[in-house]
């Protein structure tokens, strides 16, 4: 699935899925821009680094960037949060992780439409979460309720691009271990809760980043010219359990 000649923008390409999506897309022949709020990947390699969350920055970003054919928006997370009783949540806590994961792919998405309408031509794939199709393992009822914003978001934008030869789809992640945050996740199973949740999936198995590069480049590809607005869970079954 070549896509030589083609520009892609990759947010949250420090670690895990979006540094294996930056590489498949790479892989793949794209000219790759791996942006993220840390000036250094967790394997060493250079990124911009931007303020996702800062439409100043963005638009900057995106100005030196010049037009972009592919825009995968994987950036997000829970910041650093743990769950906790809707009660004690504080406001700065809920914005902080509703922009983290819904803004920055508004900001993101509005800034490369433009140069995508004018060629007629792109690629917006925005990675949410099992937590946006049923409940977060977290906990963090704004971490559910931004995945579940960027289902809403795919729809909506597919339909409000379709006619530009602009198609949106989403791709919503089981468990995958795939970095800091999710490895001290599964560290606080413990080894009954891992067996727990390993059991709840078809395959047997956890995800690894490369399952959803995979679905990432179909997405990518002009063989996915006539599918947009779709949201497909890559979570090896676990939705079957």
């Amino acid at each position: 699935m070549s896509l030589a000649s083609r520009v892609a923008v990759v947010t949250g390409a420090a670690h895990g899925i979006g540094t294996a999506i930056a590489d498949a897309l790479a892989a793949d022949g794209a000219k790759v821009h791996r942006v993220d709020k840390e000036p250094t990947a967790l394997d060493g390699s250079a990124l911009t680094a931007v303020d996702l969350t800062d439409p100043s920055a963005v638009n900057d970003f995106f100005t030196a960037v010049g037009p972009a054919d592919i825009l995968v928006n994987t950036a997000g997370g829970v910041v650093g949060q743990v769950g906790r009783p809707l009660e004690e949540v504080q406001d700065e806590a809920w914005h902080a992780v509703v922009a983290a994961n819904l803004t920055t792919m508004f900001l993101c998405t509005r800034a490369v439409v433009p140069a995508m309408k004018q060629r007629g031509w792109g690629r917006i794939i925005n990675i949410s979460s099992a937590a946006g199709l049923t409940v977060s393992k977290t906990g963090i009822q704004a971490y559910a309720s931004a995945k579940a914003g960027q289902l809403g978001f795919t729809r909506q934008m597919a339909h409000e691009l379709g006619s530009y030869g602009i198609t949106v789809n989403c791709i919503a992640p089981g468990f995958i271990l795939s970095n800091p945050t999710t490895r001290l996740q599964w560290d606080g199973y413990g080894q009954e809760g891992q067996r727990a949740l390993v059991a709840g999936i078809a395959m047997g198995r956890l995800g690894q980043p490369a399952d959803i590069a995979n679905g990432v480049s179909f997405f990518a590809s002009e063989k996915s010219g006539w599918v947009t607005g779709q949201v497909i869970a890559i979570d090896g079954g676990s939705a079957f359990q």
